[in-house]
């Protein structure tokens, strides 16, 4: 292994449905396509957007947000009290 190798930063994932995606290492873009995503997802009733797009966003900013990612920690914890008491 060489230097450069381990001071490489590994891209980020996420998780969708059981697909992965990897995500830009620049949070400057991460932040960027977060923000598209929801204001995209604003504008649900126009043809191609949808209001699919906010959760995805809200995921994106996650992952740079600690307030973010408080709320999807909560729910992911919610989601899977709820379905384990089915």
């Amino acid at each position: 292994m060489s230097a450069t190798s381990d001071n490489q930063v590994q891209a980020r994932k996420i998780s969708v449905f059981g697909r992965e995606f990897k995500m830009p290492r620049s949070r400057g873009r991460r932040i960027a396509i977060g923000a598209v995503l929801i204001f995209g997802g604003i504008l649900g009733f126009l043809p191609i957007l949808g209001f699919w797009m906010v959760p995805i966003g809200l995921l994106v900013l996650s992952y740079e947000f600690a307030l973010v990612r408080r709320h999807r920690r909560r729910f992911v914890v919610w989601w899977e009290r709820r379905r384990r008491s089915k």
